[in-house]
Order: structure tokens, then sequence, then C-alpha cells
């Protein structure tokens, strides 16, 4: 199988090559960081067999690399042999700007033997001319934030991935178990009709349709769910517009077995009716 997306990210030293993994990594890429480009072939050709389930991939080459860097064209016309295709993307700075970064970091260029930093960034850009022009996307970084060039790429690589750009999860809970630590949002139901003083229905949980129905008989849950979903889908579209990758929404109710189950499910259907990347979980049903 050849991997549907196959990105080669590279660039200037301090230019942003890390964040821009990490954001890859959360559209559902397969990161690789500072591979020797004579190994790429036989990567993607592992990649390629039937047997992986590896199909988004993205490796980070760069300067680093040493003398193995001077390799990467002969292997690219290797990867295109290969009938792999791939893209190239090349991320870049002002001279300014890697200056004060490196400053910023103390941290020492690749190339430096010496404190001369402005010296060794002219020198890698120079080495990198060609590479650069056989980019497919460069993005200059220069005037932009971690979560700006997060946003950036996702808009260009999310869809072409065909990766959600939010994954959201609803995880039902307890609230004498506690909160679940990593909730985006927390909604409490505790105030809804509690199934667990009705005695026919204890037994039960909020995957029983005896419940759920009893759950949603009333007229307050109704109302409530509405609000709840608009909500919600008001959320989203502004999570997804500021980069943001994941949404935790915890439902809590008192033992976490019957009313907050019932909205975690409907809240699930809902969501994965509009075609949105849903999880549900039910942390808590098993222990009250």
């Amino acid at each position: 199988m050849v991997p549907s997306k196959f990105i080669i990210v590279t660039g200037l030293s301090g230019a942003g090559k890390t964040q821009a993994m990490r954001s890859l990594e959360d559209l559902g890429f397969f990161c690789v960081d500072n591979l020797p480009p004579t190994l790429i072939p036989k990567f993607a050709e592992l990649c390629a067999q039937a047997a992986s389930k590896i199909n988004k991939i993205a490796l980070a080459v760069d300067i680093r690399g040493g003398e193995f860097f001077n390799t990467l064209f002969e292997v690219l016309s290797e990867i295109d042999d290969q009938g792999i295709g791939y893209e190239i993307l090349f991320l870049e700075a002002s001279d300014e700007t890697l200056v004060r970064r490196y400053k910023e970091s103390r941290r020492r260029h690749p190339l430096s033997s010496h404190g001369e930093v402005l010296d060794v960034i002219r020198e890698e850009r120079n080495r990198l001319r060609e590479l650069r022009g056989r980019a497919n996307k460069i993005i200059d970084t220069s005037n932009m934030t971690v979560q700006q060039l997060k946003e950036e790429i996702a808009s260009v690589f999310a869809d072409a991935a065909g990766t959600s750009r939010l994954h959201i999860t609803v995880i039902s809970f307890g609230f004498k178990f506690g909160i679940p630590l990593d909730s985006d949002l927390v909604i409490d139901v505790r105030f809804l009709p509690n199934p667990h003083y009705e005695p026919p229905l204890r037994p039960f949980s909020g995957n029983d349709r005896i419940v759920r129905d009893f759950v949603f008989a009333s007229p307050v849950t109704t109302e409530f769910m509405q609000k709840f979903v608009d909500f919600v889908e008001f959320l989203i579209p502004n999570y997804t517009k500021e980069g943001k990758t994941t949404l935790m929404v915890a439902i809590g109710c008192t033992g976490g077995r019957h009313r907050s189950v019932a909205l975690a499910n409907r809240l699930g259907e809902i969501l994965n009716k509009k075609d949105l990347h849903v999880t549900v979980r039910h942390r808590d049903i098993k222990r009250s």
C-alpha cells in the first residue's frame, strides 16, 4: 500500500520544524525526526508493505544530518523511481528572526563552531537554496506565533490527509469519583431526574433503553439537550479555527452510571451524524 500522504519537512534551523512535526502528528501523521536521507527509501518501502497501516508519513530532514544530508536529492530520485509521491514542506524565517530565536533559546546552530550565528544562518540558507526551489509549500514563520504556525499546517494538510481537524471525546463520569483531569468542558447534569431513585431502573445503565427513555421523558432534559448541543456546535468551528486538535467533553452525574451515560451517548450520536470524529467513553459505568 503506497502511503496516501508523504511529507518531507525541511528548512532553516530555528524556523519551526519541531512545531510543524508536532502539528502533523496531531493530524494523524506518523512522524520521524532527523531520519538520515539514505534510510528514507527503505522506510518508505516498509510503510508501503500490505501489512502496514501507516499511510500518512511526515519526515523531518535537515542540515543536522551532516554528510548524509548531501545525498537527499539522490534519495528523492530513488523515491520517484519507487512510484511514491511526496511533498516537500520548507520552513524559513528572516535572518533577524532566526538570530533572535537562537539568542533567546541559547541553543547552538547545527553548523556553528563559533559564536557567529548570522554567518552560519546565511551559509545554511545558501546550501538549502536548491531544496527550497523544489518545495511544494514554503512557510515563512518570521511573524508567526506557534499557534499561527499550527493553524497554517492544519489548513494545508488536514483535509488532504483525510483527517478531521478536531478529535472529540465525550466521556461520562461520576462526580463522586472525581472529574476527569484532561477535560476541556465539564457539564454537571445532576439536576436532571435521577433513575437511581427508581428501584426498577437502578440495576440498569444509561446504555439501556429503559433508562434512556426515563431520562429523556423529562422536558427539562429535552430543553437542556438542545441548548447543550447548540453550545457544543458553536464551539467546534471556533476551536478548529484556533488550531485545537482535541476536545474532551466530560458529562457528569453523581455515580456516572445513568444520566451522564445517556446524555453522552445522545451527544455522540448527534455529532457523529455531522461527520465529526467522535469517540464516546463511559469511565465510571461499572463503578457505581
